[in-house]
């Protein structure tokens, strides 16, 4: 049995096989774009997540080896040349765990980054840091080895300065007050699916929507939640039709009726007439589907996807895409 699978055959069936995925990850990366993208080299091939800071010119991106980096966006930009990537976040501290979800709180001039740990779920916490000078402003632990296994994933940051950490491993979301001090958690029996196997990837993606309450997106069952703050923390199912929105990660609030969610496909546009009471897919985006959208953002009005892999090496080039809806 051992020498069939040594046979010419077989291993020309194996090569033949795993050439398909790389012809086409080759062609797609060959092919010219059809929208504007923002590309970068970076020393790691994994970005998590990528939000836009006006004030900085400037893409911020979470690192899955952990830390931060800033891909500055100069006024004479010129489409089509590469950015660079600048680390400007690296805790010797948290080494061997992710930085993954990103928020830009503009008006107390700091970024929030969730960090895990993703292979063991042993750790989660929530940093801040100042925008200008990068001092870390707090870290506040919201799991240990003590605890339930639990996996920090995203965040928003309300009109106080509180922040709300999704747990895509537990199914609940920490309350972190503006001064990193931890205040609560938020349990729902909705946040659990009946099947399984759909909490394997619970809640993901967060926003803080200004008419006071957060929407929250369950990844692998597709079910979108709104938190009313002002009633309770009462949880409601968004009804959803006119499509699926399974295998949504990061998302984004471009405004206060519309939202964009990331993921597969690479983008969806959500809308909402009533208060997100119910809401309706209405338009979808396809882009470099091989990279793995995982988060959006918006610059000068256009909503950018940010992408998990980088590709090339020894320089890794990471897409910004521009999604068009």
């Amino acid at each position: 049995m051992a020498l069939r699978f040594c046979s010419p055959r077989f291993l020309v069936f194996v090569f033949l096989v795993s050439a398909i995925p790389i012809a086409y990850i080759i062609s797609e990366e060959r092919a010219e774009p059809t929208n504007h993208v923002f590309h970068y080299h970076s020393s790691g091939f994994f970005r998590e997540c990528a939000k836009w800071d006006d004030q900085g010119r400037r893409f911020l991106a979470s690192f899955l080896e952990g830390g931060v980096g800033e891909i500055h966006v100069p006024e004479d930009y010129t489409p089509g040349v590469i950015l660079q990537e600048k680390t400007v976040v690296k805790d010797f501290d948290l080494a061997g765990n992710s930085s993954l979800g990103i928020a830009v709180d503009s008006p107390r001039n700091r970024l929030l980054v969730v960090v895990a740990d993703v292979l063991r779920n042993r750790y989660s916490a929530l940093a801040a840091y100042d925008l200008s000078t990068w001092n870390r402003l707090f870290l506040t632990q919201l799991s240990g080895p003590s605890d339930e296994k639990s996996f920090a994933d995203d965040v928003a940051v309300d009109a106080d300065g509180n922040a709300y950490v999704t747990d895509a491993k537990a199914s609940k979301i920490w309350k972190v007050g503006v001064n990193g001090e931890f205040l609560s958690v938020i349990r729902n029996p909705l946040f659990t699916p009946k099947e399984w196997y759909k909490s394997l990837v619970a809640l993901n993606g967060i926003v803080y929507h200004p008419d006071g309450y957060l929407i929250v997106i369950h990844t692998f069952s597709g079910n979108l939640f709104k938190i009313d703050l002002d009633k309770g923390e009462e949880v409601k199912l968004i009804e959803v039709d006119g499509g699926s929105l399974v295998f949504g990660d990061g998302l984004e609030l471009i405004s206060p009726t519309k939202l964009v969610v990331a993921g597969n496909p690479s983008g969806r546009l959500v809308e909402s007439s009533d208060g997100w009471e119910t809401a309706s897919v209405v338009a979808k985006f396809k882009g470099p589907v091989h990279r793995l959208a995982t988060a959006a953002t918006v610059k000068d009005g256009k909503v950018y996807l940010s992408h998990l892999v980088g590709m090339g090496y020894p320089k890794k080039t990471h897409a910004l895409v521009e999604a068009v809806f």
